[in-house]
């Protein structure tokens, strides 16, 4: 790893030691434990394909290192619901506070405020973050190829499965790829946006789409902005699209989901 995401990790990795002598993992396991039952994300996405061709993962933050502010009158509760009501399938909430502006609140308010499943979008290097998540109600974490090796990505993979979670595999390139599917978890998030350099290339994207097994369902990751985006990576073998500052930037996010479904 390098610049940004190697940034990133390593202001991860101090917050981590914080976060964890404030809350032991005996603590949050418990919190997981008592948390609301999961709502099924792979399950949305799939009854989605089969009656809109496609599934939609709306998301909600408001910053990122690439578009800094994103989305000034920020409010996870209004989002969520403006999302559900356009139809979208699943939300993505930002909870990482240094480069992103979250914060884990984001992701209660906003499952509170819908019915949807939803994936914590986040950085996750540790098994405690993954408790932590089910603690703050995710029914779905982000697992990133690129940001860990594959013991702690099958430690990560295992902690989110025995917690009734599903798991989101973000990859980048062919040998990320060929790593994450020595996973059983059948979501491969194929990102457009190389997260050291953040320079977006939806070509590359399609190529490494192609290159996904049958049997495993691939969500398309950044760089989605019109209809013909969404029939490119579908023709590669996309059945969902995970889409955030497209979005957010425009003023009804309702209204711009509703333009990019291909009906």
């Amino acid at each position: 790893m390098s610049d940004i995401l190697e940034n990133i990790c390593a202001e991860k990795r101090e917050a981590l030691k914080k976060a964890k002598r404030q809350r032991p993992f005996k603590i949050i396991h418990e919190e997981a434990l008592n948390a609301p039952p999961v709502r099924k994300f792979l399950y949305a996405l799939r009854a989605a394909v089969l009656q809109e061709g496609a599934g939609f993962i709306c998301e909600i933050k408001k910053a990122s290192p690439s578009a800094g502010i994103i989305c000034p009158n920020f409010s996870p509760c209004t989002l969520a619901s403006d999302y559900e009501r356009a139809g979208a399938t699943c939300l993505s909430v930002l909870t990482d506070e240094a480069f992103f502006q979250g914060k884990n609140e984001d992701l209660f308010d906003a499952r509170q405020a819908c019915s949807l499943p939803v994936l914590r979008k986040d950085f996750m290097l540790d098994a405690w973050q993954i408790s932590e998540s089910r603690a703050l109600g995710a029914d779905c974490v982000l697992l990133i190829m690129a940001a860990v090796s594959d013991a702690t990505a099958f430690e990560l993979h295992q902690a989110a499965i025995d917690y009734g979670m599903d798991v989101l595999i973000e990859v980048h390139n062919r040998e990320e790829l060929e790593r994450a599917l020595k996973l059983s978890s059948p979501l491969i998030g194929v990102n457009s946006r190389n997260l050291k350099t953040m320079i977006t290339d939806l070509s590359h994207a399609a190529e490494i789409v192609r290159l996904v097994p049958q049997g495993r369902f691939v969500v398309s990751e950044s760089g989605i902005h019109a209809q013909g985006d969404v029939a490119m990576m579908k023709a590669a073998g996309a059945k969902g699209f995970l889409i955030g500052e497209s979005l957010l930037k425009q003023g009804d996010v309702g209204a711009a989901l509703q333009k990019l479904k291909i009906q």
